[in-house]
Formats: structure tokens, sequence, C-alpha cells
């Protein structure tokens, strides 16, 4: 049973909570920087279990969509932290989800 429901929540993570992952990303990359750390750190408050295997490829992702730009301290080498800014692509696409993730509340509601 147990191993079940460990791949039923892999299942789960990869088809839906992956989405839900990137809106609040964009959501707090559009309050202000956020670094890896510290966002996995908000998503684990929302329940959401990642690692940064798991996060730091996303935000590449979204980076490389155009939704986030980084920014690292040159002066630190590569293992300076960066900082992920929502970019005006971000902020179009963060709009146009928060408009469909309050219709469909209100329809579940």
């Amino acid at each position: 049973m147990i191993a079940d429901m460990d791949q039923e929540m892999k299942i789960l993570s990869r088809e839906i909570l992956l989405s839900l992952w990137k809106i609040h990303i964009l959501h707090h990359a559009g309050e202000g920087p956020v670094v890896g750390m510290w966002m996995l750190k908000e998503l684990r408050g929302h329940g959401y279990d990642l690692s940064p295997g798991t996060l730091y490829p996303l935000l590449q992702r979204m980076e490389r969509n155009g939704w986030l730009r980084s920014e690292a301290d040159p002066s630190r080498g590569p293992r300076s932290i960066k900082k992920y800014y929502l970019t005006p692509k971000g902020r179009e696409v963060l709009e146009f989800l928060r408009e469909r993730v309050k219709t469909l509340w209100e329809e579940m509601g």
C-alpha cells in the first residue's frame, strides 16, 4: 500500500502540483526577488515537499521561458546565490493564471 501511495504522489506531483509550484514562484517573484532555498522553505510551508533537484531546474526552465530573470554576484564565483526576478512576460503570465485560478476556485466553491 505504501509503495502505491508513493507512486501516486509522484504522478500527482508531475501532472498537477508542478503547475501550482510555478504559480507560487511567479507570485513571490512578483513581490520581490526570490532565492532557491527560501522558495523551498516557502513551498514546504504550503505542504509541498520538493527537493532542490526539482526546484532549481524548474527555476532555470522558467528563466528560459522568459518568465524570470536571475542575477548573481559575479565576485562570489559560480556558487553565488542567484536572485530570481519576475520579468514583464512573467507578469503577463501571472495575471493570465491569476484569472484562471480565480475562475476555477469560484467554480469549485
